[in-house]
């Protein structure tokens, strides 16, 4: 039978949270609290609820091995299972009249027996940095640090109001990443709608389609992917750019679904995933019917770079294109230039090749041709993309067009393949749309701002090692 630990503790109250306040020693936390991958809990996004665990943890261990002031704050603990076994107690007031009188509020212990599984859901660098430091030196456990332990319980409710936890936490103290809220967010609807589409979508939920993890160690080490398909990856995108697509696309959704900070109904969110499906699925065909090529290929890398004939590859398979490829058809759509059906109409008939137009702004050729080449993806090739789509699916004018044409000059140094004249009987004059529908609950100035298209973030797509590679 494993042997009791008994915690000094406060049993506290605040929002819809019950928890405790505990005092425990370094030799204690190292010995009862645990990470949440050796629970299970990041086995998938639908179930992760903590950060993977970086390399500053030794720089926290030396502290602690070195630093004669050396203190660390409270770690927040959950309680795999509920409720931990509590046992209120009451204080004796003989000392001074008076003296304990309210301070002996829910006081009381908590049981460590082996009947809860104890795991960090914020400071687990701090308790990797504990765990190994007391292995180093022993007579650090004697030491103290304050624990906070909440209850998590293993299903759906419990994980979202635990992430969500999470999140509060964080979002308020170290900054969460892109990719980290992505994962955890349980009020972004956009942030639950990619977790869903991770999940479920028939295409998107393929294994390795959507790059969710960059890195994954044995020791908890884990690392979101960021925007980037690394140099001979098969993955269609990442969790971070399928984010911003749905986002992009989901213009005129209703406006709680642009919120950080406050959850859309149930309702909002299944209505949401259906429409933006049901776009997905559509510009996945009219993209040089991305999804049906990329589950008939024998390989999606030689969709996405054929070896040897780079220039052959995919478009719909690089980020950038993807991000300016949304951008533009919920451009024009949101100007009353086309409807979605006529833009999507007018990108199907492009030439789906990295060495045509418009992909060659993003696309360099080597001297042997357009056969070979690597991707060119900073911000002027990405803008110019931008401006090239426009000029191909719905300009307005012809000297948006001759702007277009002219930066392309501008940035590669050569004519673009296609005239000011060829492009003219595309020319279309804005009629009215209808704004997105807002909510009761929710003002123009609660809705999350557009993303800016000048924002580097957005754009980047830069892939380490893709001029050596090619």
């Amino acid at each position: 039978m494993p042997s009791k630990t008994f915690v000094p503790a406060f049993k506290a109250h605040v929002g819809d949270w019950e928890y405790y306040l505990c005092l425990m020693s370094y030799a204690q936390v190292g010995r009862e609290i645990n990470f949440a991958y050796e629970l299970g809990g990041n086995k998938d996004l639908g179930t992760m609820i903590q950060r993977g665990i970086g390399d500053r943890t030794e720089q926290i261990t030396q502290y602690l091995l070195t630093n004669e002031h050396r203190f660390l704050g409270s770690l927040v603990v959950a309680a795999w299972g509920g409720h931990p076994e509590y046992i209120p107690l009451e204080m004796d007031d003989t000392a001074e009249q008076g003296m304990l009188s309210g301070v002996d509020r829910e006081f009381g212990v908590l049981t460590f027996d082996g009947t809860h599984q104890f795991f960090a859901l914020d400071g687990q660098h701090r308790l990797r940095a504990i765990k190994d430091a007391i292995k180093k030196n022993p007579d650090l456990g004697s030491e103290d640090i304050g624990v906070i332990v909440v209850p998590h319980f293993n299903n759906e409710k419990g994980r979202v109001a635990t992430r969500r936890l999470f999140t509060n936490i964080n979002r308020n103290a170290v900054k969460t990443s892109q990719q980290e809220n992505i994962a955890l967010d349980e009020d972004d609807g956009y942030a639950i709608l990619t977790r869903r589409f991770v999940d479920e979508h028939p295409f998107v939920g393929q294994e390795g389609v959507v790059q969710v993890f960059s890195k994954r160690g044995t020791e908890g080490e884990l690392k979101l992917a960021t925007r980037q398909v690394p140099v001979g990856g098969s993955a269609w995108t990442t969790i971070g750019v399928l984010y911003d697509i749905l986002r992009t696309l989901g213009y005129d959704l209703d406006g709680t679904m642009q919120k950080l900070t406050q959850r859309a109904t149930d309702d909002v969110l299944d209505s949401s995933y259906e429409i933006l499906t049901k776009r997905l699925d559509s510009l996945l065909a009219a993209t040089g019917n991305l999804q049906v090529r990329y589950n008939g290929a024998a390989s999606p890398k030689e969709l996405r770079a054929p070896k040897g004939h780079e220039g052959d590859g995919h478009p719909f398979m690089r980020p950038v294109v993807q991000i300016q490829v949304a951008r533009v058809v919920a451009h024009v759509i949101q100007q009353g230039l086309l409807t979605w059906d006529e833009a999507l109409e007018r990108l199907g008939a492009l030439d789906w090749r990295l060495a045509a137009a418009p992909f060659l702004s993003v696309w360099t050729e080597t001297p042997e041709g357009r056969s070979k080449g690597k991707m060119a993806t900073g911000k002027d090739n990405a803008t110019t993309l931008h401006n090239l789509l426009v000029a191909h699916l719905a300009p307005t004018s012809r000297a948006e067009i001759d702007r277009a044409v002219k930066g392309y000059r501008a940035l590669k140094g050569k004519p673009y393949p296609f005239k000011v004249d060829d492009l003219a009987g595309r020319i279309t004059q804005p009629h009215p749309v209808s704004p997105p529908v807002m909510s009761d609950a929710t003002s123009a100035e609660d809705v999350q701002p557009e993303p800016d298209p000048d924002d580097p973030d957005l754009i980047a797509d830069v892939e380490p090692g893709d001029a050596e590679d090619e």
